[in-house]
């Protein structure tokens, strides 16, 4: 392994940068400038240094690796931190996705631009931090750090109704959260330590798996999120600057996700095998019904976010069937949502700069004025749908072919929701892009700028290289997901031969 501790240095890098900026004080355009720059290079750096990560990891290993450890507050909690296959993934496309959300802020924001990057700066360190802690209390705090930058960059940086929308998600998501505080508790009460590799490996309770499986669930589910408490979402979305929603939707989001595969089925495994009915049903829900209401939608930023919604149920229900293809399913598609949903929040964010409107009766034949835009668009939306030789089909067809092993008739439901897909995305699609260039608003609009391409193409590689060839991502996480499998099937098979004896 490192010498030096890697983990901590990609996790605080970007509160340097933040410092920086800070320290070059003023407001003028020279100050604004600046801060662009050094939030630029601090995203870049912090960014080549997770990719030694990537270098050195041993994928064969389902271990935490790069450990770092130091004692840090009494009665047992430290400073811990690793990453194995299921959580570096996250790691890099947190790090890879910053530096494309700086450039997409370049001309966009033009009112304290210095709090508005030290903002990003500091998301991306409690970002980082989340899915790296090996401690609970501070995984805890990365989580909940995380909501402060992002309440911010909403409530300060959005649209009309910014105050509304940021306090809805940070109250949504706080309440959640003090529920999964009241389990940390309970589970450091019941084993005498918080350390996420110690506790992965204690017997907990039937009792207690119960209660704190659905405390943890309550703040898992907010945050993925997960139908019914998916409400805080779309107003979000819509407030949200463009590079606020592609962090809400590419790593925020999978927060949730990342929470069942770290917490839930390697804690609580016994708990997790009751309740996957239940979570089969919200995610069935969640994908054919906010298809649906993706289809009523006048926003193109809220029809986006339902999709994001939908897209998220075929996760949950992956990762709740306990099967290998299932998990692998639901890291990769996560990992492809990322990509995708970010690709097509800056695609929106790149006609709202020019046209000042998200509503899609003000587009139509943008193909005739912005070909390069078109195309680019295209490939993301044809990836939304989940179409072979993209990656947003790799993962879909995982967690139905992981699901359809468990329960048929949830996969069977949840493949409405890929013909939805195509129906929402495709009418979407039309609508802006085909058609007669007949608005007179529309008549100088321009095609995208060498700033937005170098934003846009390296998104669209990855999501062509990653439909192709999803090798890189399945391998990374191939030992992580076989282990939590195997530990998975392990303890409810104990449950079951115990019943069969007792009877």
């Amino acid at each position: 392994m490192t010498t030096w501790p890697i983990l901590s240095v990609v996790t605080f890098l970007p509160v340097i940068g933040a410092l920086a900026i800070y320290i070059t004080r003023g407001d003028d355009e020279a100050a604004r400038r600046n801060a662009r720059w050094i939030a630029l290079w601090t995203t870049l750096v912090t960014f080549a240094v997770s990719l030694i990560l990537v270098w050195r990891f041993d994928a064969s290993s389902a271990d935490f690796q790069f450990v770092e450890k130091a004692s840090w507050l009494a009665s047992g909690i430290t400073y811990h931190m690793g990453v194995d296959g299921i959580s570096l993934p996250f790691v890099i496309l947190t790090t890879a996705l910053m530096p494309f959300c700086i450039i997409a802020s370049w001309k966009s924001v033009t009112v304290r631009v210095r709090e508005y990057m030290m903002a990003f700066l500091l998301l991306e360190t409690l970002m980082v931090g989340t899915f790296s802690a090996l401690d609970l209390v501070l995984f805890y705090l990365f989580f909940e750090g995380g909501l402060i930058p992002m309440f911010l960059i909403i409530g300060v940086w959005g649209g009309p109704r910014r105050v509304y929308a940021s306090f809805k998600f940070f109250l949504y998501t706080l309440l959640g959260s003090v529920l999964m505080l009241l389990a940390i508790m309970a589970l450091y009460w019941n084993a005498g330590t918080t350390d996420i590799p110690t506790l992965m490996q204690t017997a907990v309770p039937r009792s207690l798996q119960t209660w704190a499986w659905l405390a943890f669930f309550a703040s898992f589910a907010v945050k993925m999120p997960m139908w019914p408490v998916h409400t805080w979402l779309p107003d979000a979305h819509v407030e949200a600057p463009t590079a606020g929603s592609v962090i809400l939707a590419a790593i925020l989001l999978k927060m949730g996700g990342y929470g069942f595969l770290r917490f839930s089925l390697p804690m609580f495994p016994l708990a997790s095998h009751d309740f996957a009915p239940l979570i089969f049903s919200l995610s069935v829900i969640a994908i054919v019904y906010t298809s649906l209401v993706a289809l009523m939608q006048e926003d193109v930023k809220k029809l986006i976010a339902y999709s994001s919604v939908a897209h998220m149920g075929f996760v949950t229900m992956g990762i709740f069937a306990g099967t290998t293809q299932g998990i692998a399913g639901g890291v990769f598609q996560m990992v492809s949502h990322g990509i995708v949903s970010g690709a097509l929040f800056l695609c929106v964010g790149i006609v709202y700069d020019r046209m000042h409107t998200r509503e899609i009766a003000a587009y139509g034949g943008l193909v005739n004025r912005m070909p390069l835009y078109a195309m680019v668009f295209m490939v993301f939306t044809m990836a939304n749908v989940g179409l072979p030789g993209t990656s947003g089909f790799v993962g879909e067809f995982m967690t139905l072919l992981g699901t359809f092993k468990v329960s048929i008739p949830t996969a069977t439901f949840a493949t409405l929701g890929v013909i939805l897909s195509a129906a929402y995305a495709l009418w979407l699609y039309r609508k802006v892009v085909f058609g007669a260039l007949t608005k007179p608003s529309l008549a100088s609009i321009k095609d995208l700028t060498p700033r937005e391409c170098l934003t846009l193409f390296p998104l669209v590689a990855l999501t062509i290289l990653f439909g192709v060839y999803p090798k890189p991502v399945l391998d990374m996480s191939a030992a992580s997901v076989q282990q939590l499998v195997n530990n998975y099937n392990a303890a409810v098979t104990a449950v079951k031969a115990a019943a069969l004896v007792v009877q």
